[in-house]
């Protein structure tokens, strides 16, 4: 039997503490005794980009915030997907996540990362969507959100803020016309859904199974789409 190897530790700013695994091969990200993602389980991170970018139809030169880096399948279904000319920001509040992308999960990356349509930046992706809220950066065609366990933040108490009626207003305010909101979750959230509606969205939830494959435990995604 192959032991599990523990590679580094990483501290989440004001939040809770990171592992990083590696098993026969595959890689996990650890948080207690919750495993937050896995290189096994990709299907439901790859269809947050699909999918959004299914909503977004033919749009040409998309541009796109995602948040976090996580292991980098959502960053790679969606440079797979969109023209040369588009543009994704990358926000990932955690340096050492970066730091094993291009470290001991290089071959997973694939360089997604140095990718000329790629910018990188190191911090909370709620700061990024304000940004573009109130208008000093560029307004997002999609803005993909993968940051905790879902809209009750389990990694980081101050996740919460991105799924306040607050945060989802500048979501809203970041959009382009038809943009769209796209968050991944662990599981359902009624309450959550419900507040996407009221502050102006029209929401789509999807359960998307865990794995490539179609089998293991399913995820939710909300598509919310802005008001053309």
């Amino acid at each position: 039997m192959i032991a599990r190897e523990h590679i580094d530790t990483a501290q989440v700013p004001g939040g809770e503490e990171l592992k990083l695994y590696r098993h026969d091969g595959d890689f996990m990200i650890v948080l207690g005794q919750n495993e937050l993602m896995s290189s096994r389980k990709s299907g439901s991170e790859v269809a947050l980009a699909t999918m959004t970018l299914d909503r977004l139809g033919n749009r040409p030169a998309p541009h796109m915030l995602i948040g976090g880096y996580g292991m980098g399948f959502t960053l790679r279904a969606a440079l797979a997907r969109v023209d040369r000319n588009a543009r994704i920001v990358v926000a990932e509040l955690v340096p050492e996540i970066i730091h094993w992308a291009r470290g001991p999960m290089a071959e997973l990356a694939a360089g997604c990362l140095e990718d000329r349509r790629v910018q990188l930046f190191m911090q909370d992706v709620a700061d990024a969507v304000a940004d573009a809220a109130f208008g000093h950066s560029a307004k997002y065609d999609a803005i993909l959100l993968d940051v905790d366990n879902g809209p009750d933040g389990l990694v980081r108490d101050a996740n919460d803020q991105l799924y306040t009626k607050k945060g989802l207003r500048q979501a809203l305010n970041a959009l382009r016309p038809g943009g769209v909101l796209a968050v991944w979750s662990a599981g359902p959230d009624p309450a959550f859904a419900n507040r996407l509606k009221r502050t102006g969205f029209d929401v789509d939830e999807v359960r998307v199974p865990a794995r490539a494959n179609g089998k293991g435990p399913k995820h939710t995604i909300w598509f919310a789409s802005a008001p053309v």
